[in-house]
């Protein structure tokens, strides 16, 4: 059996499964891992190898910004403050005492250490989302986990950079050339991500072709990555700068039909990439497993001291964070919750990121000779981001659950139920205005049965919080019909506009009305 044959099968087997997680209500990151990690087992199936750029360059982009697109900006003007802390102190804290830790119980020398420091250091963004869209977290607690996990790479990335250059060409550490290396790739990044979401808005105003609209869409996440590498900034800031400014802005960059066929498209795509990627990462440990050295074969003990490690200086980090910040907001004189940071902690799951990084890590030195335990940071890598997403991902429900901060069913039933109320009352009123209109009124009884109808569809909305019926569309006059309901869904959305930026909706109810709205559009405009 040939490598080629054995991912096509793993595509196959990774889509099965992941679509029984979603039909089973399971996390399917972690039931993905298992699954590869139980076929990379098996004797018959050969060693797959991954190259460095097939996750960097093909997999990762779109990923991250879908990631990055789901987040909201009026959330991350909240949270910025303990994303901060997390995004710097935690991920230095991390890779220092994951480095000192592992320097200490295996043979990797100091710089080898930090290497594995450093890439354990952050949460991973495509791990986190994957795991969060199954748990009805408050906005506030989403927006911080999202953040953190979106932003926090760019530290990250930095503080391998610097390892790698250490244990590659054994030079010393500088203070001042990391914080140089620091501005060149977050703030690089920063810079082409905006620009190139600044291209893709005024390509995407101009354009109503669906096709193009999509390959635009398809393509921006490749072209930030890309641009960035090439300009020695970070190319995975770039990518989630671009997702985080289109995510929230995409509701004006094009036509309901457009949407919902970018959507598609696009929840296709990071559907398949998320089911293959987190199968690859269990069927990569037993492969490198296979190539470490005899002195390297106490991984399996490692492993969990590592992986504790990475919990352990987390929960130590959020837990004191999470007090100051409370007490900050003049919460000091109530007990302590631990209820946010325990989530919070519990959530910092390792996944694709990285594994990238870690692939990423160069085979010889500067003088030539093989980097030393490179292998084993790779099975340790591999092995720790495994552990997290089983253990973590199949409990994180659980700790959310006995938490008691989750939201529940009938809250975001509520807040829709309102939401929908409130933008038909919005365009109720302006029905109203419409029926005093000269240009109606000209019309005569087509006109004003179709207002009629309209209103019925509006009051129907608003008693029942559900679709109007459409089973008799010709018993009314459906071009007049069609024009005005257009009108007042252009109404609708204005002002479920008007109550996210007001603060008085989450970003998911906007995101999930905006969506109905859009497929009520499109079916208006089938019909025509």
């Amino acid at each position: 059996m040939t490598g080629l044959t054995v991912v096509l099968l793993l595509v196959v087997l990774a889509t099965a499964v992941a679509t029984g997680a979603r039909r089973w209500s399971l996390p399917a990151p972690s039931l993905l891992v298992v699954a590869g990690l139980v076929v990379g087992l098996m004797p018959w199936v050969p060693e797959v190898s991954l190259p460095p750029h097939t996750i960097n360059v093909l997999v990762l982009p779109p990923l991250l910004f879908a990631s990055a697109g789901e987040i909201s900006v009026r959330d991350l003007r909240t949270v910025w403050r303990p994303v901060t802390g997390l995004v710097f102190g935690l991920v230095l804290a991390s890779a220092v005492a994951v480095g000192y830790v592992a320097r200490a119980i295996t043979p990797l020398t100091a710089a080898t250490a930090f290497i594995l420091g450093s890439v354990l250091a952050s949460t991973d963004p495509v791990a986190v989302t994957a795991l969060g869209r199954r748990l009805s977290l408050p906005p506030r607690v989403q927006a911080m986990v999202q953040a953190e996990s979106l932003f926090n790479d760019a530290t990250s990335l930095v503080l391998y950079k610097v390892a790698v250059a250490t244990a590659v060409s054994g030079s010393a550490v500088s203070l001042s050339g990391t914080v140089e290396q620091f501005l060149i790739l977050a703030g690089g990044g920063v810079l082409i991500g905006a620009a190139v979401a600044a291209v893709v808005t005024l390509i995407r105003r101009r354009t109503e072709d669906p096709m193009l609209d999509t390959v635009i869409a398809l393509v921006t996440p490749y072209a930030s990555y890309v641009i960035a590498e090439q300009s020695h900034a970070s190319g995975v800031t770039a990518v989630i700068v671009s997702g985080v400014v289109l995510g929230s802005t995409g509701h004006k960059l094009s036509n309901a039909p457009i949407r919902l066929q970018v959507h598609a498209v696009y929840d296709t795509v990071a559907f398949l990439l998320e089911s293959v990627v987190f199968a690859l990462i269990g069927l990569e440990l037993p492969s490198a497993v296979r190539h470490l050295a005899h002195d390297e074969r106490g991984w399996p003990l490692w492993v969990p001291v590592i992986a504790f490690t990475v919990l352990a200086i987390r929960l130590l980090w959020v837990f004191p964070l999470s007090a100051l910040m409370q007490h900050r907001h003049g919460e000091g004189d109530r007990r302590l919750s631990w209820r946010v940071p325990a989530v919070m902690s519990w959530a910092g799951t390792r996944g694709v990121m990285p594994l990238a990084a870690t692939l990423s890590i160069p085979l010889t030195t500067d003088a030539g000779n093989p980097l030393p335990h490179r292998a084993l940071i790779l099975t340790l890598t591999t092995g720790t981001v495994v552990l997290t997403l089983v253990f973590q991902g199949f409990t994180l429900a659980s700790v959310v659950r006995r938490s008691g901060i989750a939201l529940e069913p009938e809250h975001t039933a509520r807040e829709e139920a309102r939401t929908r109320r409130h933008i038909a009352h919005a365009a109720l009123e302006e029905l109203k205005q419409l029926g005093d209109l000269d240009q109606l009124a000209e019309l005569g009884a087509a006109a004003e049965a179709a207002l009629k109808q309209a209103r019925r569809h509006l009051e129907a909305r608003i008693h029942q919080v559900e679709d109007a019926d459409y089973s008799d569309p010709d018993a009314r006059p459906a071009d007049v019909y069609r024009e005005i309901r257009r009108t007042l869904i252009a109404i609708e959305a204005a002002e479920l506009q008007r109550l996210y930026q007001a603060n008085k909706i989450s970003n998911a109810t906007r995101r999930r009305i905006q969506h109905e709205l859009d497929l009520e559009e499109a079916s208006l405009r089938d019909r025509g």
